[in-house]
């Protein structure tokens, strides 16, 4: 892809005025349609030290309103980030809905410097691209428009670009000996950019490579791809809200090895029960048990993330609280989830999740997770059919990536029947103390016990997958219910120790 770049061309002053000045005004226009219509854009800028990706990132913003975008030079990852998943600074990065953002290098250097300088192998290059070949086809599936640049100029060019800011003491300060090395070394890099295009060059992200010797030609391919991506994104989501897919996608997995689940209504409750002794005796093992792994894990920075989904009124919150107990209180976080608010709204619908991520050696407990797209999104008509039948595979990449990254993740469903629920929902009702807990949703919600059923189901069969199987909680009885949960957890911990 780099030898197409034409490096020949140059654009003169009085053309360059002449075609850029209305792409400019277009693109001042579109900036407005893009807020109003709340169209998802981000524009990356990669490309070789010295190339002008700077300079033409800020010719674009002084073409903008300073309302309307987000503008984020990516920097090498701090002690702390690295300690989180690959992609999770590049989630938190993402402006709302209707903001462009604008990025001065992005979620590719890491990658190249892990490949070229810290000697990353082969296995785990494919699969950081990989992951960001996820994360962008993600994004576009949510409507986001994504535009990538890479500035290319040959070693030559580069080392003459290098010495005249070395000679200037206004702008020597911008240049060091790795500048230098990495000239030297201009072959390598060449390559790990060539395999990184390629890799990374998709119908949902394509990647522009842009001449960067002239700077006006440059500025002029820049207006004009942005211009036209941004007047057929539009068109697009024009289109989508006057002519929905008639046709719905077939559910799927993805490309994930699955673990067969039963449907619920094959799961025996009866005679899962545990005596008050014989509870209080277990419980105390297992906590004592729990508190030194807890501790081996955070020695050994293994991250665990553990999810609790269920019927309301199963016993999650008391479950939970066995569970932290035996836990020390520096190491782990309990994050309920709730609607989603506006600027959870206003992004991917996993962006919430993300953002929530404990650090390595750290443990997060999610109350209700990002399953509520497959179920209360499905049920209640708050996801649209398209964007809930593709949520089975981003949910299972989004686990996929905590995997890669090291993570335990442990997926729980407190079932309980129907009848055992109304029997809790009649004793909060007629509870002063706990009345606060029943709430008319939960009722409206009872009555959509089979359909929630049918959700439930698809979601055990397409979510299950080897690396992050779902474990039904029997929660007739609550104390076997938490038995379960902390044996499972040890058992998992201890696999992965």
């Amino acid at each position: 892809m780099l030898e197409k770049a034409d490096m020949s061309t140059k654009t003169s002053k009085e053309t360059f005025q002449a075609e850029v000045a209305p792409l400019k005004e277009k693109l001042s226009a579109l900036q407005h349609r893009v807020k109003d219509e709340k169209l998802p854009v981000l524009i990356l800028f990669e490309g070789w030290g010295t190339a002008g990706k700077g300079s033409l990132l800020s010719d674009v913003i002084l073409t903008l309103d300073p309302r309307n975008f987000k503008s984020k030079s990516t920097l090498a990852p701090t002690a702390e980030e690295k300690r989180k998943p690959f992609l999770w600074r590049h989630w938190n990065s993402l402006p709302e809905r209707g903001i462009i953002g604008l990025y001065d290098k992005s979620w590719y250097p890491e990658a190249i410097t892990d490949q070229v300088e810290n000697g990353a192998s082969k296995k785990a290059t494919r699969q950081r691209f990989g992951a960001i070949n996820t994360f962008e086809r993600q994004l576009a599936d949510d409507g986001t428009l994504i535009v990538k640049f890479f500035l290319h100029i040959t070693q030559k060019e580069q080392k003459k670009r290098l010495d005249l800011l070395a000679s200037k003491k206004s702008t020597a300060w911008r240049v060091n000996r790795n500048d230098y090395k990495r000239n030297k070394e201009y072959g390598k890099y060449y390559d790990a950019y060539e395999k990184m295009l390629q890799a990374t060059d998709t119908l949902h992200a394509p990647w522009h490579v842009i001449a960067g010797k002239d700077r006006r030609t440059a500025l002029a391919e820049v207006y004009t791809i942005l211009v036209s991506s941004i007047e057929e994104a539009l068109k697009k989501q024009t289109e989508k809200k006057t002519h929905p897919q008639a046709q719905p996608a077939p559910l799927s997995s993805g490309d994930f090895t699955l673990v067969q689940m039963p449907v619920l209504a094959e799961v025996h409750l009866a005679d899962k029960t545990i005596g008050q002794e014989e509870y209080k005796r277990r419980l105390k093992k297992l906590k004592k048990r729990l508190k030194k792994l807890h501790n081996e894990i955070y020695l050994r920075k293994i991250p665990l993330v553990i999810g609790y989904e269920g019927w309301d009124a199963a016993g999650k919150g008391g479950n939970i609280r066995r569970l932290t107990s035996a836990l020390d209180p520096r190491g782990y976080e309990v994050v309920p989830i709730a609607s989603p608010t506006p600027p959870e709204k206003a992004r991917q619908h996993l962006w919430r999740f993300w953002t929530h991520l404990p650090k390595d050696g750290h443990i997060t407990i999610f109350d209700r997770t990002w399953y509520g797209r497959v179920m209360v999104e499905r049920i209640e008509g708050f996801a649209t059919e398209e964007e809930w039948r593709r949520a089975y595979q981003e949910l299972n990449e989004f686990e996929a990536d905590l995997r890669d990254w090291g993570a335990i993740v442990l997926k729980f469903w407190l079932h309980i029947s129907n009848e055992e629920q109304l029997r809790r929902f009649e004793a909060r009702q007629n509870t002063p103390e706990k009345q606060w807990k029943i709430t008319e949703e939960d009722w409206r919600n009872r009555e959509k016990w089979d359909a929630y059923e049918v959700a439930v189901n698809d979601m055990l069969r397409l979510t299950s997958t080897d690396f992050a199987p779902w474990t039904i909680i029997e929660s007739e009885d609550k104390r076997y219910g938490r038995i379960k949960v902390l044996e499972t957890v040890i058992e998992a911990i201890e696999q992965r120790l």
